[in-house]
């Protein structure tokens, strides 16, 4: 088993800055890649970014490319997201993922159902 659990989130203004962070434990070894997602009220959970591991190779959401920034520290087993400028419309819970899988086809790290562990989310609220 694989334990995350995300912190960093909170209540910003308009153009803020937050460091998302997600510590796992566990059985990490098994895992290949972390995926960062996030799910407004109402609305299907959002792939954002993943990253491997081993090699740092990053996948990256078209919508958030250039705002948000995922990095590894493989030492402490921990996950970031970097989001910067946020918007309104980035309020919603963030929540980090793990999945043991390895796909050549990278856009299968956007799906949510190909992550075996999820922590419980992190609520980030933008006001205007």
């Amino acid at each position: 088993q694989v334990q995350l659990v995300e912190s960093g989130g909170g209540l910003v203004q308009a153009g803020d800055s937050l460091r998302l962070s997600c510590a796992a434990s566990g059985r990490t070894v098994s895992t290949s890649t972390m995926g960062w997602f996030r799910q407004a009220a109402g609305k299907e959970r959002e792939f954002l970014q993943a990253i491997r591991w081993s090699s740092g190779t990053t996948y990256y959401a078209d919508s958030v490319k250039d705002r948000f920034t995922i990095s590894r520290d493989n030492d402490k087993n921990t996950v970031y997201l970097e989001m910067n400028s946020l918007k309104p419309e980035d309020t919603a819970v963030y929540y980090c993922a793990a999945t043991s899988k390895i796909y050549s086809w990278s856009s299968s790290y956007k799906i949510p159902r190909v992550y075996d562990y999820w922590g419980q989310g992190t609520q980030v609220t933008v006001s205007s």
